[in-house]
């Protein structure tokens, strides 16, 4: 792999290691879309670094596990600034 792009990939991973950031809020920090952010962590950071990887695939599980609560919460909060608008 290239450099640029290695470095890249253990930048991404890092990044949401540290701190706990979905691959949407992690693919508009670094101005990349989400299926090259989700292939270099999910794929590409595997063969590069097996210890941030293992860590970056806990942190991606529990943003899976949590998708609805946030999906809820923004439809939430949708339709209450829909009613103070009206």
């Amino acid at each position: 792999m290239h450099d640029q792009l290695t470095e890249r990939v253990v930048e991404e991973g890092r990044y949401i290691a540290q701190t706990g950031a979905t691959v949407r809020a992690t693919a508009k920090v670094f101005h990349f879309s989400k299926s090259t952010v989700h292939k270099d962590v999910s794929e590409r950071l595997e063969k590069i670094d097996l210890d941030l990887y293992k860590k970056v695939q806990k942190v991606l599980e529990k943003n899976l596990l949590e998708r609805h609560l946030r999906g809820g919460e923004a439809t939430r909060i949708k339709y209450l600034k829909n009613r103070t608008q009206k």
